[in-house]
């Protein structure tokens, strides 16, 4: 049947070629979208407009043509009696193709604004049909690999990616208004770092060597500081290696601030004003839905202790708990300790079922040392880092910590994470002597924070590819 149909189109395509007529001329004459004939509306004056047809009707001697470009559409009439070539046009066009029509502006009897076109010609022709409604395809996989198509015929997807860039723009817009400096760092690495993530692999043909996609934009940018810039931002995109879920992408868009002089208190008061605006501007109000729960983003945020509430739900005082004593738990609670080797893993297996609590905006500070190698310990020696982690619906949305510029404690955090590379932790930090070098010149004091897009499909309660355009997914078979 599908097949049928692009043959006829192509027939079409041929009945125009055969005529002389480009059905994919190179020049388009477009000087006004839609919107500003509809703004500029006069009788009798003459426009031209360009969009694609997504309904034709009428029969004999007339047809009506319904046209949309991106900001609006109008209604198109073409009359054999006054129109050229109207029995060429009318037989080889179809809902799906790109037109132009010039004509006069009028009022239909049912009160439509329309062009009465004596002129249409072909911008492109459509060889597939568009679907008139989505209600056909329900398999998620199948809309997110057509997203075109879905992005054609559903304003409200349309709509939720302009929210996107609402979203994105505000971050900017906050931090450049306060003096920060966007800027661009390489996406390729010779040494992955700045998270705990398995990175993806490449070669780089000309120096034959391995590179790693970015995990994190952190250490590029905190050697901006090193080199004299106070307050730095970056917007990009990051790869990590990991399994997929509703919260969860491998490649996706990041965005990492880091300001010198600043320490994390700092950054808690700067950061609520600021997912208060951002909310607000992306989705027109404070309070959100989350699994049906509603968040509050409007009321002054809480503070809860890593460890309080740790020992609050399992029992388990970090203070003095035991590696033994972390894995037992897990066991118990049907985790799976095996495969999360070293205490700071054993801690983060089992906040994540605790993080679910936790559904008003909440700033969970103070975690222990031993899950965050680039935080600064809260006093020297202390067991607990200068963290926050903002989470909100049951999930982690941005993290930040006073940033850690000692050198010596950084290189001994790294050599751990080397021995839980070791005993077979792919996401564990590797040793950068590089970053290590460069911060031995001298960091200065600083607060970092970091945040990904999860945000806007938590905003939007969404599932995470359903707020991207074109997510990964397997090959066609």
């Amino acid at each position: 049947m599908l097949d049928d149909l692009i043959a006829e189109r192509l027939k079409k395509r041929i009945r125009l070629e055969d005529a002389g007529l480009d059905p994919y001329p190179a020049t388009v004459k477009r000087t006004v979208t839609i919107a500003e004939i509809l703004e500029k509306w006069k009788l009798g004056a003459k426009a031209t407009a360009v969009g694609r047809i997504f309904a034709i009707r009428g029969q004999g001697g007339v047809c009506f043509l319904d046209i949309k470009d991106a900001s609006g559409g109008v209604q198109i009439v073409f009359r054999k009696d006054n129109a050229k070539q109207f029995d060429l046009i009318r037989s080889a066009i179809d809902i799906g193709d790109f037109i132009s029509a010039t004509g006069k502006e009028f009022v239909t009897k049912k009160g439509e604004r329309s062009i009465d076109a004596t002129d249409v010609s072909m911008v492109t022709k459509s060889l597939r049909p568009i679907p008139s409604e989505w209600y056909g395809v329900e398999n998620v996989e199948t809309r997110l690999r057509q997203r075109y198509l879905e992005l054609l015929i559903k304003p409200e997807v349309r709509e939720m990616f302009m929210q996107k860039t609402r979203f994105w723009n505000t971050f900017r817009q906050e931090l450049i208004e306060i003096g920060f400096l966007e800027v661009e760092t390489p996406a390729l690495e010779l040494i992955p770092g700045g998270a705990d993530a398995e990175p993806f692999i490449t070669h780089h043909k000309a120096l034959d060597i391995d590179m790693y996609l970015r995990i994190s934009l952190e250490l590029p940018l905190k050697k901006l500081l090193v080199g004299g810039f106070e307050k730095v931002f970056e917007i990009g995109r990051i790869f990590r290696n990991e399994g997929i879920d509703a919260e969860h992408l491998q490649d996706y868009t990041q965005l990492e601030f880091y300001w010198a002089y600043q320490d994390y208190e700092g950054l808690m008061k700067f950061l609520e004003k600021l997912y208060k605006r951002l909310v607000k501007a992306t989705t027109g109000k404070l309070k959100t839905v989350r699994d049906g729960q509603t968040i509050d983003w409007g009321k002054k945020w809480q503070r809860v202790d890593y460890f309080t509430v740790f020992k609050e739900h399992t029992g388990l005082d970090l203070n003095v708990v035991t590696d033994t004593e972390l894995a037992h738990y897990a066991k118990t609670h049907n985790l799976d300790p095996e495969k999360h080797p070293g205490k700071g893993r054993l801690i983060d297996l089992i906040f994540k079922k605790i993080r679910h609590t936790l559904v008003q905006p909440t700033f969970l500070i103070n975690p222990p040392v031993e899950i965050e190698p680039l935080a600064k310990r809260l006093t020297p020696g202390s067991n607990k880092v200068a963290r926050v982690q903002i989470v909100a619906g049951g999930t982690e949305l941005g993290k930040g910590f006073s940033e850690l510029n000692d050198p010596v404690d950084q290189r001994k955090r790294f050599e751990e994470q080397m021995k839980l590379r070791a005993a077979g932790d792919n996401e564990a930090q590797m040793m950068n002597e590089d970053f290590v070098e460069a911060l031995e010149y001298g960091m200065p004091p600083a607060a970092g924070f970091g945040v990904s897009e999860r945000l806007f499909a938590v905003l939007l309660d969404k599932p995470i590819r359903e707020t991207v355009f074109f997510p990964i997914l397997r090959s066609k078979k």
